[in-house]
């Protein structure tokens, strides 16, 4: 499918807004993290910041910004609706657990462990808004929901970990990158690896008349769907990406995060990492809308 920036951007940012805000809510209360009321309000902030960005990213994505209210009628079978709904209800928790800690001096834990469910259930609507679309094998996945919770953890962490400059902090995030970058190892393996269990026989029902071919394409000129469903990327310049995202995102980021709790210079590296997270997370979005295929490409001769 064509890359839609604004849902790239969205994705990212938004999951490493609620990978922060929840990891805050479990750690700050814990004393894992810094405790001055200018901590929490830098590190809330933050948080606060990437969630709205991402989520006006993907109302403007919308061709009516204005009715995108309406996403959230929806929710009894809609996990787009039951995202919106999550995302709404996330924001008053989250300031409330900002002002508990900027405030009154001591981040209250309650209001943590709701704010760190209340953003875990958000990426999770996330996720299943795409493995829930069975038209698309590469989304309709096993480890695409666990794909957004792990990327959203980890660039939390990476972000928490360029904060507060704390070694545990840093060692989690570090494992958290080894571990994005198996799973996304594990994910391209499968894919590239599996077929579409549809065909124009199974698609049309023609299937026991012989064999099925296309004898015109359904259009003679480019239309929405090709332009949208049609996208195809070089199998070589995917390979490409791919490991430049697991190099430059996932494994040197672990890579500057150890070398700095080893003794390197911490206030340098973490911040470089939590930016290559970030950079690595893109292009991992990117190419995770690049590389989806749809079922309705058979009509058009192609193989999702």
């Amino acid at each position: 499918m064509r890359p839609a920036l604004s849902v790239i951007f969205f994705t990212t940012a938004s999951g490493a807004g609620y990978g922060l805000l929840g990891l805050l809510g479990l750690l700050a209360p814990a004393g894992l993290t810094p405790a001055t009321p200018w901590f929490g309000l830098a590190s809330n902030g933050l948080g606060l910041a990437l969630v709205t960005a991402g989520l006006l990213a993907s109302v403007f994505h919308l061709g009516h910004p204005e009715r995108a209210w309406r996403a959230m009628t929806q929710w009894r079978s809609s996990w787009l609706s039951r995202e919106g709904v999550a995302a709404v209800v996330a924001y008053p928790i989250f300031l409330a657990f900002a002002a508990s800690w900027i405030i009154f001096g001591r981040p209250n834990a309650i209001l943590g462990f709701i704010a760190a469910l209340i953003a875990t259930t958000t990426v999770f609507c996330t996720g299943k808004i795409y493995s829930t679309l069975r038209p698309i094998r590469q989304w309709h996945h096993p480890l695409t929901v666990p794909g957004y919770l792990l990327l959203s953890i980890f660039t939390g962490l990476s972000l928490l970990a360029a904060l507060t400059l704390s070694p545990r902090i840093g060692v989690a995030a570090a494992v958290m990158a080894i571990a994005a970058l198996g799973l996304k190892y594990r994910y391209w393996h499968s894919i590239d690896r599996s077929l579409s269990a549809t065909t124009l026989a199974t698609a049309t029902g023609l299937g026991q008349l012989g064999q099925v071919r296309m004898l015109d394409p359904p259009h003679a000129t480019p239309n929405y769907l090709m332009h949208e469903m049609g996208y195809r990327i070089a199998r070589a310049n995917s390979a490409r990406l791919r490991r430049a995202v697991l190099g430059a995102g996932f494994a040197v980021p672990a890579l500057l995060l150890l070398l700095g709790i080893a003794g390197g210079p911490l206030g340098v590296l973490a911040p470089v990492a939590a930016l290559l997270s970030l950079i690595g997370t893109l292009g991992e979005r990117w190419l995770f809308f690049a590389e989806a295929t749809h079922t309705q490409a058979l009509y058009y001769g192609l193989n999702p």
